[in-house]
Formats: structure tokens, sequence, C-alpha cells
């Protein structure tokens, strides 16, 4: 819908004066243009997702057009690969199975996992080739299995292909079925800069299969815990005391209590991204990213050695002694976050975090300057006043910050 709205300097007809002075010297014509775009895409919890007698992904190919054979062209983390070394062979059975509805352009193509593929651009590029080679259009679909930073530089290269094309993506960690697989964004790092180019745009479809948590290493099983406390910490009280009760079992990586916790912690997530009122994140507030400045800041301090829900795991720690020290938390909030953490296996401190620049600032404390300039506008930091409430502040004490740093490494070496 187009709405020609005349400027207040203007009467109906547009471009005719009201008053003299500036608006007569430049006469202007304004058109406000709105519309409105609606998103929907659906996410499933499944097992055995290439299993041929799955109809999941088949019937997800089919969901806009059904009586039609759907090109496909397949990318697949090379950790994944790895773990499961029939899986190719798997994606192809399937696609044979289903031969009147899916065809594969090519074999899939393994490609790295982890940041390096999003730190090495010409991945991208490579990537980008093969879609133009395969001749994607469209209504063609690229279909990338693995994990959230893999997923991450795929959906750019979908989304930035002829303007986006069908992306469906097929979480294979913790953290990319409980978090980033079920949002909007897609994005690689530039300048050492996490996530400086991307895109928002929102996927065809999210299937998680729980079978891919099985072959996972222990500490990214672990690692991914971490979102889950994170959303439950700011949103959702009910969910953090679950964390609490169920602790041992997730330890254990029992399955029905590492199938309920992703599913709770996505179904968070998403509710967050549909209602939370910025899906595109056009203002300033980040609640998602509780934890997250200091996080982005040491995984780039220690080179990745770091995991991402490592990194978090040790700033929301930071930022949850600081709203002790604000005031805004009581001590007794904070040793039951510091309890659960320790209890799945997070370390609540890295060396990385005393590292310092020339002039002897600590260089975590940066994160805090790139966080606001990634936002583009003022700086906003969510705090907890409450298990499961989060709030936002618009500035940091550095002092009290740097307090807060210390007694974590105090806390660590006790």
């Amino acid at each position: 819908m187009v709405r020609a709205t005349p400027d207040p300097a203007t009467d109906q007809d547009a471009g005719t004066p009201q008053s003299l002075g500036a608006a007569a010297l430049h006469p202007a014509v304004w058109h406000h243009q709105q519309f409105t775009v609606s998103h929907s895409f659906p996410v499933v919890f499944t097992s055995g997702l290439f299993d041929p007698v799955n109809p999941v992904l088949i019937d997800v190919l089919s969901r806009h057009e059904a009586d039609r054979q759907h090109r496909c062209l397949v990318f697949v983390d090379e950790g994944i690969a790895a773990a499961r070394p029939r899986l190719v062979d798997e994606i192809k059975a399937y696609a044979g199975r289903h031969a009147a509805r899916m065809a594969l352009v090519g074999e899939p193509v393994i490609v790295p996992g982890g940041e390096k593929i999003k730190v090495e651009l010409h991945f991208v590029e490579g990537m980008q080739r093969r879609l133009f080679e395969h001749r994607i259009d469209r209504h063609s679909y690229v279909i990338a299995v693995g994990g959230g930073a893999m997923l991450d530089a795929v959906g750019l290269v979908a989304a930035t292909t002829h303007r986006g094309v069908r992306h469906i993506r097929v979480p294979t960690t913790v953290l990319s079925q409980n978090d980033s697989g079920v949002g909007v964004k897609n994005g690689v790092n530039l300048y050492e800069q996490k996530n400086f180019v991307g895109t928002f745009a929102p996927p065809f479809a999210v299937l998680n299969d729980i079978d891919f948590i099985d072959v996972l290493p222990p500490r990214d099983r672990i690692a991914g815990m971490a979102e889950a406390v994170k959303v439950a910490l700011i949103r959702d009280g009910e969910f953090f005391r679950w964390l609490e009760a169920n602790a041992d079992r997730l330890v254990l990586f029992e399955r029905p209590a590492m199938a309920h916790m992703i599913r709770r912690c996505a179904e968070l997530h998403m509710r967050q991204i549909a209602k939370g009122g910025d899906p595109f994140e056009t203002g300033s507030a980040r609640p998602l990213d509780f934890g997250h400045w200091a996080a982005h800041k040491l995984e780039s301090l220690t080179r990745y050695h770091l995991r991402h829900g490592e990194a978090v795991a040790i700033g929301m720690a930071l930022d949850i002694r600081y709203s002790v020290l604000r005031g805004l938390l009581d001590e007794a909030a904070e040793r039951r976050v510091r309890f659960l953490l320790d209890h799945l296996g997070f370390r609540l401190w890295h060396p990385a975090l005393e590292k310092t620049l020339p002039d002897g600032r600590h260089a975590v404390l940066e994160g805090l300057r790139e966080f606001r300039e990634h936002l583009g506008g003022e700086l906003t930091i969510t705090l907890l006043s409450e298990l499961g409430v989060g709030i936002e502040v618009h500035e940091i004490d550095e002092d009290m910050m740097r307090r807060a740093i210390a007694e974590i490494r105090e806390r660590s070496a006790a």
C-alpha cells in the first residue's frame, strides 16, 4: 500500500507552500510507503530426519508446490560428516526414495564448520559459486546440515543469491537447535568483528533432529546448554527451576532431558523473536544477547578456542556479578546461577578476562564499545533483577565491572 501524505509545510496540493521561508525555497513532495510482510516458517522437532520413511523433509519441500520435483543443493558441515560417516549416503538415499518430489542437483558439499567458515570469506564465495553453477533459483532449495556457524554462513549465501533463495536449516548441535538455528539472522565475521557482514532473512524451515545430538563430543553438548540457562534467566524463572532440578540428567546427557531442554529453549527464543516487537533488531535492545557483549570479545581474544557457549557462560557470570554489585540482584540468586553453571560443567573464569590494552584498560571492556557499535544506537545491556527477569541498562561503570572481574577470579581460585 502506498499512502501519499502531505508534508506539514504543504497543503493538500502537493508542493503548494503554506508559508514562506525554507519550504517555499525548497518545495518537496512526501510519500510515505507502508506495507506489512508476514513471515511464517515451520520449526520441527523429530528424529531420523533422513530415514526414507520420515515424511518431514519431503513435506516441508512440498508445502508450497505439492506436485513438482524440487531441486536441492545440500551443504554438510565437515564435523557432522566425520561423526556420521554415512550421512551423505543417507541424504542421497532419501532423495532417491522421494525422487518424484526431490532432486539433488549434485553431490552434497562438505564445508568447514565452526568459526573457520565465518572468518575466511573465500568459503562464502565458493558456496555462492556452487549455487551459480547449479543454477539455483528462487524456487530451488539450499539445505544446510550443520552447526550454528555453518548455518550462519550458508544462510548468508542463500539470502544474497538472487536476493534470497529458499533456505532450510538442519541444525546438528545443541547450540544451533536451541538458539541460533531458529532465529532470523545470518552472518560471517570481518575485520575481527563478529557477524560484521550479515542479513536478517528468515529460513524456509528449521528441522531439528535429536539424533544429531547423540554424536556430539561432550564439550559441545555442554556448551550449548549455556543458551538455555541464558534464556531462562531473562524470560522464564520456571524453566530455570527445571534446569536446576534436572541438572544431573543433563550432565549425563539423558535424551529425554536434552530433548526437553532444547525444545523449551528454542520455544523461548522463538517467542522473543515473534512477540518481542523487534524481530529485525531495529532498536538498541538485545535481550537475547544477555552475557554476549563479553562473550563475543572473549571469543576473539582467545582466537575462538573458547566455544561460544563457554564464552556466554563466563559473560553471564560477569554480568550477574555486576548486577549484584549494582544492587539489582541478591547474592542468593547469584549463588544459584553459579552452582547450576558449575554443575553443568562450565568454567566461569578465563585468563583472557585480564588481558590489557597498551593504555592499561582491560581488553574485554572493548567489547562494550563494539557491542554498542553493533547495536547502532545507545549502549543497551541486559542485566538481572531476579531469576527469570531481565532489565535493560544504558551505561556500565567500568570500575565496577573491573571489580566484578576481580571477584570472579578470586572465586575461581578458591
